[in-house]
């Protein structure tokens, strides 16, 4: 399902002006000072925009929109204030295990109430001492016997780190029941259902967080998500596939957001007797690496949301290596911008520091860096190993032709990282390396690196994606720009764990590095500078001097 692009664009047109009228900037930082939920926008986007009805089906009286649909709009909310994002994302999340799991006549009913009653909806899954290992949550739901017959649940424990907890008018509860995890769906007010008072963040002040007490509730067997006991964990996994994708939308509209600032502040500075945005010194360190990690976000989102809606469901990994790289962006431009704004940066009026403080939640909630980094690891090293490294050979002659299509892409030098990987996973294999957990940790890294590469490749020479993209010489600029950037962190990391893992010699170092990609990678350089140039002029708008 998705909407058609004019129902998308007229979605976010009305989102845009809905958004600069309830919360303009001076607003924004009212709230975040004050840690205050914005009650009234939330209502609105609901009520007023429709935004609850998104991700529900037609036949239940949504919108049916899709991935694609979802990431543009989580994008454009984030780009506003990731507060009030994430409140939306909350009731998204909440809602999901309904949308994936729940029984026909469930659906039918929970799905026609958020619909017409825009219920905000919350997710308790995050224990106190459990964080993302979801098979070790200690919440508990006891069987309610009646003749030999299950007719309802009492559940019992503790959930923290819970968006829309205090406000949300239905909860999806993960608990282990007897048969396994599952999802229940708790109504407001219902007894011994008790969120606490609402936490002081370092960011996303405007959402709701808070812990929930679960002590004695008691559910009836309609509750029970699905109908079935112990489908919980396999309904998170399938959340986990669009829910990551939300939150990679939300690292990409923040940091684009940081550095529209710092562009601008930048056009308007005088300092050395020229704009700030005209030097290289300025627009080569803080402004144009930025963007092309972003557009490299933004270029693998597209790619993974475009692959779920036509119906793919195992692009977990994919997931994972979107919300990896679009949050570890924008969390680096949020940084970025507030330096570019020298002293102001720091100044709250100028926003950025909101937005520094706001996107850092990225790399943490719905899947760590660490966890990703982990996830995209383990994934990939057992695919080398049942193919025995031939998803990196495949990979890699791909982009050869590509390259060989479209030679002015980068794609030759992101050929040879793919191959460096795959000659780096295998002396893993052969020297048992990934017994070391820090090691498969970068290799994941650097597995997500190029494979993001590989696709910004692509999307430099496909215009037809976004109607607001750069001119095509700055698109591709940047696609050669991103694969020096990948090829040089893969091939210096690749040495940096073989070599510190003492699977390479002192002596073999030197030929080591030449077989892995080192040779390709100087090499590819030349024309560095001429790049970032392109890029920078083409984001700041500017004459540069050098």
């Amino acid at each position: 399902m998705s909407l058609a692009p004019d129902e998308l664009h007229l979605l976010l047109d009305t989102l845009t002006t809905f958004l600069d009228r309830t919360i303009p900037a001076k607003r924004r930082l009212e709230l975040d000072a004050r840690h205050e939920y914005p009650r009234d926008v939330i209502e609105g986007l609901f009520k007023e925009v429709g935004l609850h009805l998104l991700f529900l089906p037609p036949e239940h009286g949504g919108m049916g929109g899709g991935a694609l649909d979802i990431y543009r709009v989580s994008e454009l909310m984030a780009r506003v204030d990731l507060g009030v994002a994430t409140a939306v994302l909350a009731t998204f999340l909440g809602t999901d295990p309904i949308v994936v799991g729940a029984t026909d006549e469930q659906k039918a009913t929970w799905m026609t109430r958020i619909a017409e009653e825009a219920l905000v909806v919350a997710y308790a899954v995050t224990e106190p001492s459990v964080g993302s290992d979801l098979g070790a949550m200690k919440a508990t739901a006891s069987r309610v016997m009646e003749d030999d017959k299950v007719v309802g649940y009492v559940l019992n424990g503790e959930k923290q780190f819970i968006t829309n907890g205090g406000v949300a008018d239905i909860t999806t509860v993960l608990a282990m029941a007897p048969d396994g995890p599952s999802f229940f769906i708790v109504e407001k007010g219902t007894p011994g259902f008790e969120p606490s008072k609402p936490e002081e963040k370092h960011g996303i002040c405007a959402s709701n967080t808070t812990a929930i007490s679960i002590q004695d509730v008691r559910v009836g067997v309609d509750r029970l998500v699905g109908g079935r006991e112990g489908q919980g964990l396999a309904q998170a996994q399938t959340v986990f596939g669009y829910t990551r994708l939300m939150v990679a939308a939300f690292g990409l509209g923040a940091g684009e957001a940081a550095l529209e600032k710092a562009v601008a502040y930048a056009a308007e500075r005088v300092q050395g007797g020229g704009l700030l945005g005209s030097k290289q010194a300025y627009t080569h360190k803080l402004i144009v690496p930025h963007k092309v990690r972003l557009e490299a976000a933004r270029a693998y989102i597209d790619h993974v949301a475009r692959r779920i809606d036509a119906g793919e469901h195992d692009v977990l990994t994919e997931g994972a290596i979107a919300k990896l790289v679009a949050s570890e962006a924008g969390k680096a431009a949020a940084d970025a911008a507030i330096q570019a704004h020298g002293g102001y940066g720091y100044i709250r009026e100028y926003e950025v520091e909101k937005i520094a403080r706001d996107v850092r939640i990225t790399t943490i909630y719905e899947g760590t860096s660490e966890i990703l980094q982990w996830t995209i690891g383990r994934d990939r090293w057992q695919q080398h190993l049942k193919t025995r490294g031939q998803i990196w050979e495949e990979a890699a002659r791909a982009m050869d032709e590509f390259s060989h299509r479209e030679p002015d892409t980068g794609a030759e030098l992101v050929a040879t990282a793919l191959r460096c990987i795959g000659q780096t996973m295998e002396r893993a294999r052969v020297a048992r390396l990934t017994r070391h957990q820090h090691v498969l940790f970068r290799l994941g890294e650097m597995a997500a690196q190029a494979e993001t590469a590989a696709v910004l490749c692509r999307w430099a020479v496909q215009p037809e994606h976004d109607p607001k993209r750069l001119e095509a010489s700055a698109l591709r600029a940047m696609a050669r720009i991103y694969a020096r950037e990948v090829l040089g962190a893969v091939v210096q990391e690749a040495m940096r764990w073989l070599r510190g893992a003492d699977s390479v010699d002192a002596a073999a170092v030197p030929e080591t590095a030449r077989t892995i990609g080192a040779d390709a990678m100087w090499r590819g350089y030349g024309a560095l500078l001429a790049d970032m140039d392109t890029v920078a002029k083409a984001t700041v708008g500017l004459e540069l001097k050098a």
